[in-house]
């Protein structure tokens, strides 16, 4: 085979990797964005919901006593509710155990999720890779790709501007992706070079300014897609 031919290959194989691996990062991202900004709905809603079996999954907080403090539920990957308000109704506060109960009643059993009064995160690395039900396919995809990261040459910023970027700038793997080595919008081809790459005190202070507007963007997402569901 030709080598030049070989070399175009390489390239080709290369840039339908990144948009593979692009794809469920940018799906993740669009569904963990959908529950920044859930729609107010009343305790009554959610217990029809929950019966009808129009109840996917379930997140709440409860009280020591078991009373819940916050009460969010999805009906499909992008349409979240939550009860505003006090969470309670002519029987009194709703608990744990009523909880478990209708959802034991329900047509479709929903996922029930308990999250701890205090944030139990990945440390350091994002959140939102894996935090989607049965999304091991965008944790995967964001693994794979900080690895690729760590054990390729970057052209564009060295591996500790990058390490800031896909951990403090939650979005640095997608930003990857389009980037390195060459920006996607320029198709297949050898990776660019610049005579002076960013440097991890640069990436660092970059990382910050990423995260912020990556989650203006994420909220500004989550109320898009509310408004167009409802």
């Amino acid at each position: 085979m030709d080598s030049d031919l070989a070399t175009r290959i390489l390239y080709r194989v290369g840039f339908v990797l990144r948009l593979v691996l692009l794809l469920p990062l940018l799906a993740g991202l669009v569904i963990l964005s959908a529950g920044i900004s859930p729609s107010s709905r009343t305790l009554e809603q959610f217990r029809r919901a929950v019966l009808a079996g129009d109840v996917d999954q379930v997140t709440y907080r409860a009280s020591g006593s078991g009373e819940l403090v916050s009460l969010t539920w999805s009906e499909s990957l992008l349409v979240w509710h939550e009860v505003g308000g006090a969470i309670a109704d002519a029987k009194g506060a709703y608990t744990t155990a009523r909880l478990t109960a209708d959802a034991r009643r329900a047509f479709n059993r929903p996922s029930l999720t308990q999250k701890a009064s205090k944030s139990d995160g990945n440390g350091i690395l994002p959140d939102w890779p894996f935090d989607v039900r049965g999304g091991w396919w965008i944790a995967a995809s964001w693994v794979i790709v900080f690895l690729a990261m760590l054990f390729s040459p970057p052209r564009l910023a060295n591996r500790w501007a990058w390490f800031w970027l896909f951990t403090v700038g939650q979005v640095g793997a997608i930003l990857y992706l389009v980037l390195e080595p060459r920006p996607l919008w320029q198709g297949p081809g050898e990776g660019l070079t610049r005579d002076k790459r960013v440097d991890g005190g640069s990436g660092c202070r970059y990382s910050i300014i990423l995260a912020i507007v990556s989650g203006l963007a994420a909220l500004g997402i989550g109320r898009l897609i509310e408004l167009v569901l409802g």
